[in-house]
């Protein structure tokens, strides 16, 4: 008997399909494109051949070519394994899958939100419940997973994905040979967000000859830097059909991405990094239960960007609480690049007064402020006291000087650690062990934020210091990675989640007691670019690449993985620098929120001219920026750090009458006019930022440009 569709339920552009296979019991769940639906295809049901024919001969069987992958993916400790040399290489479908039976279902439509909750019990009683949600209007929908301890036992679980999305492809015959895409997106410190394509072939995800041993490949993050490998992202396209699946988790810590097949299909999984990976098992006390983190989940008929544009889409949710100083986008000024680790009152106030009245609203104060005396920066976190010498009256003298020439003040705080210079560092008592040993990385230790007493003490130096300071903006930075997991728990993968809920607590603490404070999220720039990071800040950091050439390409690459409205870049300002490179440099601002930093007070009468354009033109594409559709153009770059060609991102607005144009030509950009494709419509030229040598033109549905060398850039405002 081959499955049959148990439900089906359109929500928009998507159509979302139960299928039930009745002779095994499992549920699974599928995505197709509402345009699509009809063109599901007509499977074959068994498989046939001379490598097959023998067997069923034998047997007297026929080897059915796909099966149901279930919706929900669970271990728990006392089932068996799965099979099929799965052991080692995923967790997915194993006994305690089998044992798990659909027992309800029940869908909930209120105040234009669908809820679908799927429930399942064990043979040992306990409960799972798979919760699907779609807003209305949204691109996007929601997963997770929780289970209920209803049993008079302990349940521990060793694996539990968010979500588990079968049915790849729903559009072959067979099993679909040389069609199907895995994309990844990679990341290293100061190389955030490179695009990894492979062939499944490449892989070796092509279905075996019998469907027996499985094919597998599971990736993720270990530790609590959860964008330090890879994005908590993965998408498949059928490039036959022209559909493409994919999911972004939000979790701040160990998690895993998995694409597992064993037949003609494929079905990709996610969530907390299992006992396998991540070293995590997690023990349910009877009436207890436990929710997987959030996944969005995403089909669309169109490719990867396409794709990345309906998940990001999600990310708005958060942004409506933001304080109102966000509303306008405003450019910012961080001074770690002018003073690198010395910020001090003396060399604050003339960059305060040279930044008054220039459109630049917020003046924040990076690492180094609290440094003890002849001590450095980055060994002495965790007192937050300020240096005396440095701030002989205090930081709020500091502070309101700033207010005074109508910025508002920021602080720079590296919170969750402690440094070899400061006392805490011999705290045990509050810091974080692993294997019965304080966790030390370097000159860092942890602080345990379980523990009432750290949150405490931080609610005193960071809360108390930034509201008797009278500061209006927090960017935390986290420079380093606790790994594997902690004591404390039942699992070295739990204790780390326990405590990284309770770092996110803390933020929203912050949150609720200063609710007018702007908050930046970093980790060595963009090492928690993740949703759940993100939707608790207004900005992150985009990376810690300063002053370096492929800033434009790492901060166009984060527009598929999260809104440019928060996507903060860096563009360091230098006397000695051409005009041509402070275009290059500000022009890649505008691919995310404009931060400036270098040596604003020295620059040239005509650099501070052509700052001065930039930010009044940042302001018009504000709107643009805050909400709209990215689209990228250009040769893929091989080297970052010796790139060559040119790139152009051309964002249109919301509504479709504006769009921004921002276009790099690297070394040896290859054309001598880059023509750069616009949407159809009649567009004229607002304004645009670029030498007097460069121009551009606007003729047959192109934007025409004109590099004048090598590592140039140009900006353009346009309007329908």
């Amino acid at each position: 008997m081959m499955p049959k569709i148990h439900r089906e339920l359109r929500c928009g552009a998507t159509t979302v399909l139960y299928l039930i296979d009745e002779e095994t019991g499992r549920l699974g769940l599928w995505l197709v494109p509402t345009s699509k639906r009809k063109q599901l295809a007509s499977r074959r049901q068994f498989l046939s051949g001379v490598e097959v024919d023998g067997i069923n001969t034998t047997l007297g069987t026929r080897q059915r070519a796909w099966t149901i992958e279930s919706l929900i993916q669970v271990k728990a400790l006392g089932d068996d394994q799965a099979s099929a040399f799965s052991q080692g290489r995923t967790m997915r479908n194993s006994v305690t899958v089998d044992r798990l039976k659909f027992t309800a279902q029940t869908l909930t439509r209120d105040r234009g939100i669908t809820r679908v909750r799927t429930s399942f019990t064990h043979q040992d009683a306990w409960q799972a419940h798979h919760d699907l949600v779609w807003r209305r209007s949204a691109s996007w929908l929601t997963n997770s997973v929780t289970v209920e301890n209803s049993s008079a036992a302990s349940v521990t679980l060793e694996f539990l994905a968010s979500f588990s999305l079968g049915g790849l492809t729903p559009f072959a015959t067979d099993d679909a040979p040389g069609r199907l895409k895995l994309h990844r997106i990679r990341a290293a410190w100061s190389t955030e967000g490179r695009l990894h394509t492979q062939a499944f072939e490449d892989l070796l995800l092509e279905r075996s000859w019998a469907g027996y041993a499985v094919r597998n490949e599971r990736f993720g993050c270990i530790g609590s830097l959860p964008v330090n490998g890879f994005f908590p992202f993965v998408a498949v396209e059928d490039t036959t059909a022209g559909v493409t699946w994919g999911a972004q988790l939000a979790h701040p810590g160990s998690w895993q991405m998995e694409i597992c097949r064993r037949d003609d299909l494929a079905a990709i999984s996610g969530g907390l990094a299992d006992r396998e990976f991540g070293h995590w098992m997690k023990t349910l006390a009877p009436g207890a239960a436990f929710t997987s983190p959030t996944a969005t989940l995403g089909c669309v008929a169109g490719g990867l960007d396409d794709l990345c544009a309906a998940l990001t889409a999600a990310q708005e949710l958060s942004l409506s609480a933001l304080p109102k100083s966000e509303a306008a986008l405003p450019v910012m000024f961080n001074e770690w690049a002018t003073s690198w680790g010395t910020p001090s009152h003396t060399n604050i106030l003339p960059l305060a007064a040279a930044l008054r009245g220039t459109g630049v609203k917020y003046l924040v104060m990076d690492a180094g402020w609290y440094k003890p005396a002849g001590g450095d920066w980055s060994t002495a976190q965790g007192e937050w006291q300020p240096n005396a010498a440095m701030y002989p009256d205090g930081l709020r003298a500091t502070a309101d000087a700033i207010r005074a020439c109508g910025l508002i003040p920021g602080l720079w705080f590296e919170l969750e650690v402690v440094g070899s210079a400061s006392p805490l560092f011999s705290r045990t008592d509050l810091l974080l062990h692993r294997d019965g040993r304080v966790l030390t990385a370097g000159t860092r230790r942890f602080l345990d934020l379980r523990k009432p007493e750290v949150v405490a003490h931080l609610t005193e130096r960071v809360i108390g210091l930034l509201r008797a300071g009278n500061f209006g903006y927090l960017k935390v930075d986290y420079n380093e990675n606790i790994g594997i997991g902690v004591d404390g728990a039942e699992s070295l993968g739990e204790g780390l989640r326990q405590h990284l809920a309770g770092v996110q607590d803390f933020f929203r603490k912050i949150r609720a007691e200063l609710p007018d404070l702007v908050i930046e999220n970093c980790s060595s720039g963009g090492h928690r670019l993740e949703p759940s990071m993100i939707g608790l800040t207004a900005m992150s950091s985009f990376s810690d690449a300063h002053e370096c050439p492929e800033i434009p390409i790492i901060a166009a690459n984060l527009h598929r993985v999260m809104q440019p409205r928060q996507s903060q870049v860096w563009a360091v300002l230098r006397a000695n620098a051409t005009l041509s490179r402070l275009v290059y440099l500000l022009a890649g601002g505008f691919l995310g929120r404009l931060c400036l930093s270098g040596n604003f007070v020295t620059l040239r009468p005509e650099q501070r001219s052509l700052v001065d354009r930039a930010i009044a033109l940042y302001a018009k594409a504000a709107p643009v920026i805050r909400r709209g559709r990215s689209h990228r153009h250009g040769p893929d770059v091989a080297a970052y750090r010796h790139a060559e060609g040119w790139q152009a991102v051309v964002r249109v607005s919301a509504n479709g009458k504006q769009a921004l144009v921002v276009a790099h030509a690297f070394a040896q950009p290859g054309l001598k006019t880059i023509l750069v494709p616009l949407p159809p419509g009649k567009w004229r030229v607002v304004e645009e930022l670029n030498t007097d040598r460069q121009g551009v033109k606007l003729a047959r549905g192109e934007l025409r440009w004109q590099p004048a060398d090598e590592w140039c850039a140009t900006v353009v405002l346009l309007k329908r």
